[in-house]
């Protein structure tokens, strides 16, 4: 299914490779009324909607309730699958610490990925923090590209994963033919400690994890916009902006750390 997806991918790049990088007149600009995110252009527009009213369906149907049904579990259990889940993250994080020239960081997210991995009980408790080395953000190809100085490119939703644009899907790929430690481990290389089975449950539980934090957020949003395609399109992009511009401040009522955890969970 993945090798599927990445598959997909390449051919949309492919078909958007000649003019996906510049606006109509060759340019990518700063929109400064729209909290200074670089304006993307919306190249499939009806598409993309029809595709994101799919995805809707689909959150209604099978990961709401999921992210309703995690959310009864006791938090101690959540809070642990929420860090296990972020240390995996660290494999794809660390190397694109290295490549933005982020050493600092290299190092401590390289230190708190060992100790959690074993003191923590494979990334179960955050150990890393009681010795000082507090959580960084996250790290991706897709911002790595952009921090060299690639345009966004068009705006597209892909069905299941959501919301992505031209750089950023070249950016999963990426993880996917080799930059993603983990899917390494689990998938091309199946070992007799992690299967394929691992990668694709740890995708699943990231999905239903992220959701279960946002499910008052998403509700919120979809009750006041009056166009929720629009809405969830200017919040990605936003939060895209400055993650790649290592800008500390929260993407309106989401958090800053992959739109996660609000205060009135």
């Amino acid at each position: 299914m993945n090798k599927l997806l990445s598959v997909l991918i390449i051919l949309i790049i492919s078909s958007l490779s000649n003019s996906a990088f510049a606006g109509d007149d060759g340019k990518i600009e700063l929109n400064e009324k729209n909290n200074g995110y670089v304006e993307v252009k919306d190249c499939f527009e009806k598409v993309n909607r029809g595709i994101f009213t799919f995805n809707q369906v689909l959150d209604k149907i099978i990961l709401k309730p999921l992210a309703k049904g995690y959310r009864m579990f006791p938090k101690p259990i959540r809070s642990g699958t929420s860090n296990a889940l972020s240390n995996i993250s660290n494999v794809v994080t660390i190397p694109n610490n290295i490549l933005q020239a982020q050493f600092k960081d290299a190092g401590i997210n390289s230190a708190r990925l060992i100790i959690n991995s074993t003191l923590g009980i494979a990334g179960i408790f955050d150990v890393a923090s009681y010795y000082g080395l507090k959580k960084r953000d996250k790290e991706d190809y897709g911002q790595t590209l952009g921090v060299w100085g690639a345009g966004p490119g068009c705006y597209f939703v892909l069905p299941i994963l959501g919301p992505t644009t031209v750089r950023d899907s070249i950016g999963s790929v990426a993880n996917i033919i080799g930059g993603d430690a983990w899917y390494n481990v689990t998938v091309v290389n199946d070992t007799k400690y992690f299967s394929e089975a691992d990668f694709y449950a740890s995708k699943l539980l990231d999905g239903i994890d992220f959701r279960a934090k946002n499910l008052e957020s998403f509700d919120s949003l979809e009750k006041n916009s009056v166009d929720l395609y629009a809405s969830v399109r200017s919040l990605y992009l936003q939060d895209r902006y400055r993650k790649i511009r290592n800008i500390d401040k929260t993407t309106e009522t989401l958090s800053d750390d992959e739109w996660e955890e609000l205060d009135s969970q």
